[in-house]
């Protein structure tokens, strides 16, 4: 436990932390006062005011309960030097070393005594679940018959992005840039358009599909410098696209070069990673990393708000939470995925530990499933992995107009989580009884990598294991996994 008093205090580490205007700007970024900061980490009034005010370092405990307390603001290395720390701390936490939980004073130590022997140790760390993530990668792909491992050019981007950890800085920076110098919240379509025809002689149309053919969404023609856009599409979509092109001509040679120094094996991948560097770049346009993170915090990630705020869609505010992940100045770990009415998964990112299926469906008792079905309106959900993390959900079913009686609107869903320790900024988990241990649903990857032997839901037996077949006993399945 923290100290409740001066005279309780831990021992203080070898090179004393002090920390008073981080703490003070940190509970006044909170809106706590001093005796509700001091409550939510176990301290006094009085220790924590001798804390901001520089008369105390910083021990051990405090450290621990503040990064308990805050997980996105308190850094130790922020103000400290403990480079590693931060690193380590969430090394440690993974359930592999379950087992094996480590005190607060031990890391601590050992990411100041030995920070060489620390940052080893986190490398080694993220080798082993990148190794991980390619085994399962590969175990999925022989499980389902894809053959060659099923590394299309799209699945090839969308590795780099996760690669990336879908935040691409350069793109994001500048793409913030450009928006705070067009000054405005949210930008307006006709000031898009405006910055088009001004910064890059392009000017912008409406097409419809009166005649027999259909035209596409967006048609750009550098030669005539003509954008046309679908006059179907909503106006979220359609402000997506202008910045999407404003962002594209912008930011043209950071794009190129980005995705010419990509690993990446055929053309194709390095013109789909193109089109979505643009994209990403589109989104940080329209909602700036600082205001858009800032603005998520207060309304603790209330998608609706975001999109009131920003002027966007639904699917594009939850897509941008995805990708706050600046150093620095990171945002909550969010998973994000966009799932059609046949249970493919078309968009997928995660910055948790939560991996998704590849090949297939995944797991028929993520809530997003029953979110396709059930469109404009918000599904929550409390679900537990086979590795015993936990983690809220929020999915929405959505569609997506077609402009014709004669073609079929798109229909699918998005879903956002994170992992239950981020819970209380998440305003979906407030419904939710986080404290129960049968409250979560227990969903895996895919049916296929899930070792869960006593799922009714199971579609396929686990590839690594071994089945019974008893023609005299019949459950839900037929076979019994060992």
């Amino acid at each position: 436990m923290p100290p409740s008093a001066p005279d309780q205090a831990v021992a203080a580490p070898r090179r004393r932390l002090f920390a008073g205007p981080v703490l003070r700007a940190l509970r006044q970024r909170h809106r706590l006062g001093q005796a509700a900061m001091a409550q939510r980490l176990g301290l006094s009034v009085s220790y924590l005011s001798q804390l901001e005010n520089d008369d105390r370092p910083v021990t051990h405990a405090v450290s621990a309960a503040l990064a308990a307390a805050f997980p996105l603001d308190w850094n130790p290395a922020d103000v400290g030097g403990a480079a590693h720390l931060a690193a380590l701390r969430d090394a440690v936490a993974d359930p592999l070393f379950a087992s094996l939980p480590p005190e607060p004073q031990a890391l601590d130590r050992a990411a100041e005594q030995q920070p060489g022997l620390a940052e080893r140790f986190v490398r080694l760390h993220a080798a082993y679940r990148r190794s991980e993530e390619r085994r399962l990668i590969a175990d999925e792909a022989i499980a389902s018959g894809v053959p060659g491992g099923g590394r299309q050019p799209w699945e090839e981007v969308r590795d780099w992005f996760h690669n990336a950890g879908n935040y691409v800085d350069a793109i994001d920076r500048a793409a913030e840039a450009l928006a705070h110098s067009l000054d405005a919240e949210p930008i307006p379509e006709g000031l898009l358009v405006h910055a088009l025809k001004t910064a890059h002689g392009v000017d912008v149309i409406s097409t419809s599909d009166e005649r027999d053919d259909t035209p596409p969404l967006r048609r750009f023609d550098p030669a005539r410098g003509l954008l046309a856009l679908n006059r179907a599409m909503p106006p979220a979509t359609r402000r997506f696209f202008l910045a999407h092109q404003l962002a594209s001509l912008s930011f043209a040679e950071v794009i190129a070069g980005i995705a010419s120094g990509a690993d990446l094996r055929a053309p194709e991948s390095r013109r789909l990673l193109s089109i979505g560097l643009g994209n990403q770049a589109a989104g940080a346009l329209l909602m700036p990393y600082g205001r858009f993170r800032d603005s998520a915090r207060a309304c603790r990630h209330d998608i609706d708000r975001l999109c009131q705020r920003f002027d966007v869609s639904f699917e594009q505010a939850c897509h941008r939470l995805s990708t706050l992940q600046r150093p620095g100045a990171r945002g909550i770990p969010f998973f994000f995925c966009r799932v059609d009415m046949a249970g493919n998964i078309t968009k997928r990112h995660s910055a948790t530990r939560l991996q998704f299926a590849r090949f297939g469906g995944a797991c028929p008792l993520w809530i997003v499933h029953e979110a396709v079905a059930i469109p404009d309106r918000i599904l929550v959900q409390l679900a537990e992995t086979p590795d015993g993390l936990r983690y809220v959900s929020m999915a929405k079913g959505l569609v997506k107009p077609s402009g014709s009686y004669a073609r079929s609107p798109r229909r699918y869903a998005v879903a956002l989580g994170c992992e239950i320790e981020h819970a209380g900024d998440f305003i979906y988990a407030d419904g939710l009884d986080l404290a129960s241990r049968t409250a979560a649903a227990p969903i895996g990857i895919s049916c296929r990598l899930c070792p869960r032997a006593g799922c009714d839901q199971r579609a396929f037996p686990p590839a690594d294991r071994a089945i019974v077949i008893d023609p005299n006993v019949r459950e839900v399945v037929p076979y019994r996994v060992l």
